[in-house]
């Protein structure tokens, strides 16, 4: 029964994040072409590799209750094969053709390359003692730094040009963004700390460890959600 709680919790928060992306892309590009659910998928697909591989090949330290919620939830509810089938349909029935075969193509073709980038970025980030490197003492996790990085930098950058191009006011689109920002920090922080417990090490042990990764987890995260801000704002 926590599983099942676990997936409803993530799909809840994933099938928000699908609307917020979805309209946003909609309201920018228009309705032309199913670019909405086009970006779901690929992002989704692209983080679904990502964490697949931190979560499970990689053996990183997380309980099935999180993993389902994560993988099957979250992302679950992100990605949508429904919408993109029945966009398909809509365009063979009006006899759009062209645009049903390129729908089917770039979903597929374009969520299996994300895919692979995903699980090759993960691979690689944990390809060394499954992503943390110990030397005199200091375990640095550089691999859930940068994939902590890399999110923080998704969701400035997708965020900050999703809500610019929304038609919700100034207050609703920094508010939103307050409470994304601070769920992913307060989450990923709390999972920094429970790798460090879950593979045996302690406060009384490994103090100055723990206060370097992060400290080092809010800068890395901070500087990644400026430049996604920044690069949101470009585009």
């Amino acid at each position: 029964m926590n599983q099942v709680i676990s997936v409803a919790l993530g799909g809840a928060f994933g099938a928000v994040f699908r609307f917020l992306i979805s309209s946003g892309v909609y309201q920018w590009l228009g309705r032309g072409f199913p670019y909405g659910t086009l970006a779901v998928n690929v992002i989704g697909s692209l983080l679904i590799g990502v964490m697949t591989e931190t979560l499970i090949l990689q053996r990183v330290a997380l309980s099935m209750e999180y993993r389902s919620a994560i993988l099957v939830g979250f992302f679950g509810s992100l990605t949508t094969f429904s919408t993109f089938s029945l966009d398909t349909f809509y365009f063979i029935e009006q006899g759009l053709f062209i645009k049903a075969g390129l729908n089917v193509l770039v979903n597929v073709a374009v969520c299996l390359v994300a895919v692979w980038v995903g699980l090759s970025l993960g691979k690689a980030l944990f390809s060394t003692s499954l992503g943390s490197l110990v030397w005199k003492g200091w375990t640095i996790p550089y691999g859930l730094l940068l994939i902590n990085a890399l999110i923080a930098l998704l969701i400035g950058t997708i965020g900050t040009l999703l809500l610019s191009k929304s038609a919700l006011s100034m207050a609703y689109s920094v508010t939103i963004m307050l409470i994304i920002v601070g769920v992913f920090i307060t989450l990923s922080s709390l999972y920094l700390l429970y790798s460090f417990f879950e593979s045996g090490q302690t406060f009384e042990t490994h103090l100055k460890s723990i206060t370097v990764a992060i400290i080092s987890h809010l800068t890395l995260c901070s500087l990644s959600l400026w430049l996604g801000f920044w690069a949101g704002r470009q585009l």
